[in-house]
């Protein structure tokens, strides 16, 4: 069988992908529709752009007095930084509904919000990366996709559909140029290509 000598070599690191339409968002969001924590981990993961290590490491007692428009203040694991993030409608309702579930029975505000199948413990960043892969599989998205999806959908959402100003993502993702920001969420490469195809 003949190679296509354009595509990745073996070992080539490719870029994890957000999703890029509203419609691949709700197949997700569909799927997810019984199961609470999953659901609220997609909904804070894709309206938000936290890490997944600061994702994953969110307490009961951070999210659950927040009402919509009010801040989540957390420090970054990575950076070490404050960051202030506004809880929208979305997020409040999930965080509702996975606190009112039957496997938050009890639960302290010093808990984690997102906890392990297998016990108490602490959802893990590598766990994240697997379940992302599973739900976009599950609702046949093409792609490479992982933990960063969700974090680069929430970006690549603002900029390309609801027009949010470059100026602002560049200091919600802490970027130090336009250039930086338009590759990380995939759109630099998009654009480029977009104006290849343009026939003169």
């Amino acid at each position: 069988m003949l190679k296509n000598p354009n595509h990745p070599k073996k070992g080539t690191v490719i870029k994890v992908q957000p999703l890029r339409h509203l419609e691949d968002i709700e197949k997700v969001r569909a799927l997810l529709k019984s199961n609470p924590r999953d659901r609220t981990i997609f909904n804070i993961g894709v309206n938000t752009n936290l890490r997944a290590i600061d994702l994953v490491s969110l307490k009961v007692g951070q999210v659950k007095y927040l009402k919509p428009g009010e801040t989540l203040v957390l420090r970054e694991q990575k950076t070490k930084k404050a960051r202030a993030i506004s809880i929208n409608l979305t997020c409040y309702k999930s965080i509702r509904a996975l606190l009112k579930s039957k496997e938050m029975q009890g639960a302290t505000d010093n808990d984690f919000l997102f906890r392990s199948r297998k016990g108490q413990a602490q959802l893990l960043p590598n766990t994240l990366n697997g379940l992302v892969r599973k739900w976009t599989k599950k609702a046949e998205l093409r792609g490479k996709f992982g933990s960063h999806t969700l974090r680069k959908t929430f970006g690549y959402i603002h900029r390309t559909v609801l027009s949010t100003d470059i100026s602002i993502l560049m200091k919600m993702f802490n970027h130090s140029t336009q250039g930086q920001t338009l590759d990380y969420l995939c759109i630099q490469a998009e654009e480029i290509k977009n104006a290849y195809m343009k026939e003169i």
